[in-house]
């Protein structure tokens, strides 16, 4: 999927909190080399270099890291932005303390290939790797469930199934051998619009994932966008608008 399609930069911005609660936790301090992998836009990039830590963005979408170099120029902060994929960081190993990723490294097609990059680079006794990934349940995983179904309906190419990056033994059985232990912090971020319907509306225009629906979906997006506007009206919070809440982890590997 081209991550650069589409306008990533507006889905972005209802992360922020989320990107924001992952710094808060990863805690960068000034002087440290913080490396932000799938950094998109470089939301967690600009929090972390907003505290005094050398920051470095790795992300395969050129675009977005054009983006994420601008809005770090406007800043005045110290961040640059690298071509690269999680399963192929371009940076030496034990070159960063931190090493944090914001829903970024749970798409890695390779799931054991990218935790292992983060641990090479992530170096010293108090290292830390600090990854956002939500879990699977509630109204919005069932939407983009109830669109993966018809991706596949559709003949779209399907993978093996993703790894649980939410999962505290799932992650402890990939993470022991490489020298880290786990913790798990459990988390909420609420999406909100002026209704159901001009959410679905702005996710279809902006996500990368929907513009890379479309075309396969072809005939049937009309009926897939119906129901995925009922699920999101039923699990709709907010009577007078539109407010849906997820849940996630913040998972921090340390030095065992």
């Amino acid at each position: 999927m081209d991550w650069g399609a589409g306008a990533y930069e507006h889905i972005a911005t209802g992360l922020e909190p989320a990107a924001r609660r992952l710094v808060e936790l990863a805690a960068p301090r000034a002087g440290e080399h913080a490396v932000d992998v799938g950094c998109g836009t470089g939301s967690a990039a600009l929090l972390a270099a907003e505290r005094g830590a050398s920051v470095t963005g790795v992300d395969p979408a050129g675009r977005l890291l054009d983006v994420a170099r601008t809005r770090a120029s406007e800043l005045g902060l110290d961040a640059s932005f690298l071509a690269g994929d999680a399963a192929a960081l371009p940076l030496e190993s034990g070159s960063a303390e931190v090493v944090m990723s914001c829903f970024g490294a749970i798409f890695a097609p390779d799931a054991n290939g990218a935790a292992a990059e983060m641990a090479r680079v992530a170096g010293g006794e108090n290292a830390r790797i600090a990854f956002t990934a939500w879990l699977p349940e509630g109204a919005l995983a069932r939407a983009m469930g109830t669109r993966a179904q018809a991706l596949s309906r559709a003949g779209a190419a399907g993978g093996p199934p993703p790894f649980a990056w939410h999962d505290a033994d799932a992650l402890a059985a990939m993470f022991a051998p490489l020298g880290f232990s786990i913790e798990i912090h459990e988390q909420a971020l609420a999406f909100t619009a002026a209704s159901p319907r001009a959410f679905l509306d702005a996710e279809m225009r902006d996500h990368p994932a929907w513009i890379a629906a479309r075309s396969t979906l072809a005939g049937e997006l009309d009926e897939v966008r119906e129901q995925i506007l009922a699920i999101l009206t039923e699990g709709n919070e907010d009577a007078a608008g539109f407010r849906i809440t997820s849940r996630y982890v913040v998972a921090i590997a340390r030095p065992a």
